[in-house]
This record gives C-alpha cells, sequence and structure tokens, in this order.
C-alpha cells in the first residue's frame, strides 16, 4: 500500500475574449485508490462545475474564465491499495466473455490504429502464450527499439508514426503498445497521471502516460517508456487514447505557461504504507471481476 500527495499548478493568459476550458486533473476514485483528501483554488471568481466523465472513472472540471490571467492550484493526496498478482497465473479473456464496458478497449482509435498493424502484431506476438507475459513481451519490445527523447512529437504523432520513427515520449510509447494489444485482441486503454520514482534527469516532474490491459477480469498496469515505477503511479484519467484524457482542453484564443508538478510518499505506517518501488508482481489498481452474469441470448 502507498500513500502519496501531488500538487498541480496551470497557469493561463486568457486573449480578447471569454475561454471555455475542460480540465482533466482531478485524482480518479476507483475501487483501490481512494482519496483522502483534496483542494482547489481558482484566481478567478467564476462558476465551476466537477463532473464525472461520461463511460469513465475520472473526473472533468469545467469553467469558462474571463479575459486576463488564469491560475489554478489543486492538491490531493491519494492511497493506493494495488492488487497485487504472480504474472503467471494471470491469462487473457475470451472476446465473448468480456464486460460490456471493457469492447471500446478492443477497437482502432485515433491514435492508435491496431487495424493497421495487425500484421506485425501476429509475426511478432501471435505465436506467444496468451496473458500477462505475452503483454510484457510487447511493453518490452516497445521500451528496447523506441528512444525516450522530451519533445520529439506532437499532438498528431499515432502509433504507426511511432513505431516507424521509432522514438517519442511516454506518450508515444503508450500508444504503440496499446495498439499492438488491441491486434491481439486484448483490451488497452490509455492511462494519465503522475508518478512518483521517475528518474531525475528526465527533467521536473510531468503528467505521465501508461497502459491498463485488462486480462483475468482486472486491469493492470504496464509502463512502455520504462521512465518511473507502476507502484508510484496515481490515475488521474483512462480513455480509448490521448485524445480522451487530454489535461486541459480550451476553446478561446490563450497563452499558456508550463504546468508545475510535485509529487511525494506520505509516511503511514498505521495503515502500512510504504514508499514506492519496483516489484516484479503484476499490479491493477481495480478489484478483479472474474464471474460475471453470462450475456442474454435471443432466439
Amino acid at each position: 500500500m502507498v500513500r502519496l500527495k501531488f500538487s498541480i499548478r496551470l497557469a493561463y493568459e486568457v486573449i480578447g475574449a471569454p475561454a471555455d476550458f475542460i480540465f482533466n486533473i482531478h485524482a480518479a476514485a476507483s475501487a483501490r485508490q481512494t482519496v483522502l483528501g483534496e483542494s482547489l483554488q481558482v484566481s478567478q471568481p467564476v462558476p465551476l462545475v466537477l463532473q464525472p466523465a461520461p463511460h469513465a472513472s475520472h473526473r472533468l472540471l469545467r469553467l469558462r474564465a474571463q479575459p486576463g490571467p488564469l491560475h489554478l492550484d489543486y492538491r490531493a493526496e491519494v492511497l493506493i491499495d494495488h492488487h497485487v498478482a504472480a504474472p503467471a497465473g494471470i491469462g487473457e479473456m475470451p472476446v465473448a466473455e468480456l464486460p460490456a464496458d471493457v469492447l471500446p478497449y478492443l477497437y482502432p482509435s485515433r491514435y492508435c490504429e491496431s487495424d493497421k498493424l495487425q500484421g506485425l502484431a501476429v509475426e511478432l506476438f501471435g505465436h506467444l502464450p496468451r496473458g500477462y507475459a505475452r503483454v510484457e513481451h510487447i511493453r518490452q519490445w516497445v521500451h528496447q527499439r523506441t528512444r525516450f527523447v522530451s519533445g520529439s512529437t506532437t499532438a498528431l504523432t499515432s502509433a504507426v508514426d511511432t513505431q516507424q520513427q521509432q522514438f517519442g515520449v511516454c506518450r508515444d510509447f503508450a500508444h504503440l503498445v496499446i495498439a499492438l494489444c488491441r491486434a491481439l485482441n486484448i483490451p488497452a486503454r490509455f492511462a494519465s497521471g503522475l508518478d512518483y520514482g521517475a528518474d531525475p534527469l528526465l527533467g521536473p516532474t510531468d503528467f505521465h502516460a501508461y497502459v491498463e490491459a485488462y486480462l483475468d477480469g482486472s486491469w493492470y498496469l504496464f509502463d512502455p517508456s520504462g521512465t518511473a515505477m507502476p507502484m508510484g503511479f496515481v490515475r488521474i484519467g483512462t480513455g480509448r487514447d490521448a485524445a480522451d484524457i487530454s489535461f486541459a482542453t480550451i476553446f478561446g484564443q490563450i497563452r499558456s505557461e508550463i504546468p508545475v508538478l510535485a509529487i511525494e510518499p506520505v509516511i503511514d505506517q498505521a495503515r502500512g504504507c510504504e514508499p514506492p518501488r519496483h516489484r516484479p508482481e503484476a499490479l491493477s489498481t481495480d478489484t478483479p471481476q472474474r464471474r460475471r452474469e453470462a450475456p442474454q441470448e435471443f432466439q
């Protein structure tokens, strides 16, 4: 179990006319990630609307800002009690047994063109035993052949681009792993958050993108870029790809500053919390649900 606290500071200048903002910066609440406390400060006295994202577990903050400076300061503390399992015992699920809410993560999406990578995926990984180890092989393949280069890609870079260019940032690594998994009928989704334990040489703390693959009834964590440790991930949002969970979507003319983020562990001996570390086991922030009601059959 880990306890982490973090902060996110965002700064903008709204130019000329009011601008609408949709922020995705609040810590997600899941079966195993509990939000112990949080606070939000917004510099402008404008109405704030915090609501669940459609068909997802994360929350969206909406506001209309007036011309001039806009500053947001969000702070939260979370307790994460990971589901821990031996990788060898985690299998893939037949498509016919997948829950309905998992099915969207089998399909191609804007940045994860799994249909275009199906031939490659089958050639490289189709012969491997099905289960956690196959997803880990995909993760290792992407990690080993792709160079992490800060600022090397744009908002238009897709999984196919990354496969061809062989460089990118964490979101590009994640998109490629997701596309290859989906090409093999393994549900996979894009996750965004903060990470504790990243290499300081990579620069200041930033938003981190990683992968959750649906195996044996639970969403298991994978870090394709290899820049952090899954035990130190705080989930903010999940979606089909980065288009679903941008930390800020803005409608209007603005100037922005670089986000300032910080994260650190909280020592909590009473709860048995430990600092994040690399672990050989499979980790999930969801509770496995292996027994589900069979789909209704129509005659």
